[in-house]
């Protein structure tokens, strides 16, 4: 660790070089005389050129640094690093209009995002940090450069960073070719829909596990080192992490099994909630009533009763209790609930609306109406709206609904 301060300490001198410290200069007066030009009002005088009115502020940027350049050479001035900055921000462009003209014309927006903010624009600042790092020193010496000791092990910076990367591009990368072979599996095995989600991510994470057995061996871990770290992730399993290891076999099982599948609908607390996405620790519902997601541990299917209404089917059933005055004929009241039942648009014509007779009273007498829609999470909107349309077929003062 002392070794790499003492090269980055070395980098300072490196800036305080006369040549760098005009260029640097030259760089600061040309990023903001370009943003300067960019917000400049002259550029609405020029209604023969609408494609040049009011151009993007990096473009102008980027223009302004190509311009220093010639005028440093004619300076007698050293100009490579001006050159250098004008490069990077040149891939930053093209990344943009990659983004903008390609992969949001190829891909949806979510993807796009993903793919841009987890792979390719880190994978650029990766670059552009290398290319800095060797315009200031020699890479191949600041990769050897030890950080220290593990297990008898002496790991090195360019050792380091490399397995930091490949780590995070497995992590990142695995999900396609999982998918991939998910899918050739459900194909040509006929497994299930949840059996193939389960294996993508089996395969994701043997993929990652690959990578971390790659990754020890390449920093030289001993055996030893090896079996301690095994040793501590067992006792961690037993004491510290327990419950997340529970919910990971938990999650495996649920996929496995088909139980709880993505768009299926639990009743979660007494709400009737969607499962949008079944991971290894949890699972995400939405809740229709509020619009909120819900994250559930796995464990939790197995250790507490959960209702579905999507196990076979999708169809709910509604009931709604209707206390009418006993001046009016039951056989009216019945055919007046399933008659305003079946009218509704939201409920199902087959199975039918069937309304029962419940209890005598004095005054009143009490009714039961069934009825069943094809979407279980409407409950709330249908049962208002059937209500609304019982309380206009009936008076007001002959009825009372619950």
């Amino acid at each position: 660790m002392g070794d790499l301060l003492v090269a980055m300490i070395s980098w300072l001198g490196f800036l305080q070089r006369p040549d760098v410290l005009k260029q640097l200069l030259a760089i600061g007066l040309a990023l903001l005389l370009g943003r300067r030009l960019a917000r400049s009002p002259c550029w609405g005088y020029l209604p023969r050129f609408a494609p040049l009115r009011r151009p993007p502020i990096p473009l102008v940027e980027e223009a302004a640094l190509l311009l220093m350049i010639p005028l440093l050479s004619m300076a007698g001035q050293a100009s490579g690093l001006v050159l250098l900055v004008a490069q990077i921000k040149a891939a930053w462009l093209g990344l943009a209009l990659v983004e903008q003209q390609l992969l949001k014309r190829w891909l949806g927006d979510e993807m796009r995002l993903r793919l841009s903010s987890r792979l390719l624009r880190p994978a650029l600042l990766i670059a552009t940090v290398l290319i800095g790092l060797d315009a200031v020193d020699n890479l191949q010496q600041l990769a050897s450069v030890p950080l220290g000791q593990l297990f008898g092990s002496v790991i090195r910076l360019g050792e380091f960073f490399q397995v930091l990367v490949v780590l995070y591009v497995l992590a990142i990368g695995s999900g396609p070719p999982a998918t991939g072979l998910g899918w050739l599996c459900q194909r040509g095995l006929g497994i299930s829909e949840g059996s193939r989600r389960a294996l993508e991510l089996i395969l994701r994470y043997c993929f990652v596990s690959i990578g971390i057995v790659w990754a020890l061996g390449n920093l030289g871990f001993s055996q030893t080192g090896l079996f301690a770290i095994a040793g501590g992730l067992s006792v961690g399993l037993g004491f510290g992490v327990k419950e997340v290891f529970s919910n990971f076999i938990s999650g495996l099982w649920l996929l496995f099994e088909g139980s709880v599948r993505p768009g299926e609908v639990l009743i979660i607390d007494g709400e009737a909630c969607e499962v949008r996405r079944l991971g290894l620790r949890a699972a995400v519902l939405w809740r229709r009533s509020d619009n909120a997601e819900l994250l559930i541990p796995n464990q939790t299917f197995f250790t507490s009763t959960t209702a579905t209404f999507t196990g076979s089917d999708r169809m709910r059933r509604g009931l709604l209790m209707a206390s009418v005055v006993g001046t009016i004929v039951p056989a009216e009241v019945i055919a007046r609930l399933e008659a305003v039942a079946t009218a509704q648009a939201g409920v199902l014509r087959e199975p039918a609306a069937k309304a029962t007779i419940e209890q005598f009273g004095a005054t009143t007498t009490s009714y039961k109406l069934t009825y069943w829609m094809a979407d279980p999470l409407s409950i709330r909107e249908v049962s208002s709206e059937l209500k609304l349309a019982l309380w206009s077929r009936f008076n007001p003062e002959d009825i009372s609904l619950e």
